[in-house]
């Protein structure tokens, strides 16, 4: 299989340093095994997304003299594509609808326990108030959760043995720590049709993405990634987590911190390989 990268950011503000340090690095690293570089644009959350943020995207990148083949996969297109996939995992009994809000996680967690996880990859770890509900109850105003004590098993039957090592790829799953540590993590989110973690999966699959290039940010996520790809019998990327940009103080770039904007590089006469230095790459050859 033809060895392929891609880059998938959201329309929902400024491409910063961090932003072309991954993209940078993915391209570069399919630019010497002689593969592919994809982009995709992750709009999924259409109350967010804008139009002008996506051609800034293209217009960037594009600066920094990366090239992707056309047309760009667009997830706001894709959507009967997550819903076969979320009938998928219904269908093995592993999801349920929730209609708590923020609050009522927070008053559900209770007092922290010591050494209990209170907090996971999506933030507050859910409690499970509506883990009893039946997916024929649910309503416009719900979300859709994945049973993780559930989908755990299901996946060790069918891909993993019980230490958690895959019978067949390189990417272990934790069990435990997935139920304790990750928990019952939103598969479609109100008014969007799907959520990052399904749609990623499926879109990774379906363009055949071997090697995911992200950052340390997103390692935790990865094993919610290997669990879905399990359960819905995809391929496992190789994954490549690489460090974070960061400001002065130590905190890693958001797209809020406009003054570290690529455009404003562009505006204030920077040249695509002083980006490059910028994030620590070599430059690219011609």
């Amino acid at each position: 299989m033809t060895f392929t990268t891609r880059f998938a950011p959201s329309p929902t503000g400024p491409l910063h340093l961090g932003h072309a340090y991954s993209a940078l690095l993915a391209a570069d690293m399919a630019r010497a095994a002689q593969g592919r570089f994809l982009l995709r644009i992750e709009d999924i959350d259409r109350s967010r997304a804008r139009l002008q943020w996506e051609q800034q995207i293209y217009d960037d990148l594009a600066w920094l003299g990366l090239r992707w083949p056309d047309p760009v996969m667009r997830q706001s297109d894709r959507l009967p594509r997550y819903r076969s996939a979320l009938a998928q995992l219904t269908a093995m009994g592993l999801t349920y609808p929730c209609c708590c809000n923020r609050r009522d996680i927070e008053a559900a967690a209770g007092a922290p326990q010591e050494g209990v996880p209170q907090f996971g990859p999506d933030g507050r770890i859910y409690p499970g108030s509506c883990r009893s509900r039946s997916m024929a109850d649910a309503g416009p105003q719900d979300v859709i959760r994945l049973n993780m004590a559930k989908a755990v098993r299901a996946a060790s039957l069918r891909h993993f043995d019980e230490t958690g090592e895959s019978h067949g790829g390189t990417h272990p799953l934790y069990p435990d720590h997935l139920i304790q540590a990750v928990g019952d993590i939103i598969l479609v989110r109100r008014g969007m049709g799907s959520a990052y973690h399904l749609s990623v999966v499926v879109d990774d699959a379906d363009q055949d993405i071997t090697h995911v290039v992200r950052g340390a940010d997103l390692f935790e996520a990865t094993q919610i990634h290997v669990l879905l790809q399990a359960l819905l019998d995809l391929p496992t990327p190789v994954y490549h987590h690489h460090g974070l940009i960061r400001d002065e103080q130590g905190k890693r770039l958001a797209k809020r911190d406009d003054a570290r904007a690529i455009a404003k590089y562009r505006e204030d006469g920077a040249q695509p390989q002083d980006i490059r230095a910028m994030v620590g790459l070599e430059q690219a050859p011609v």
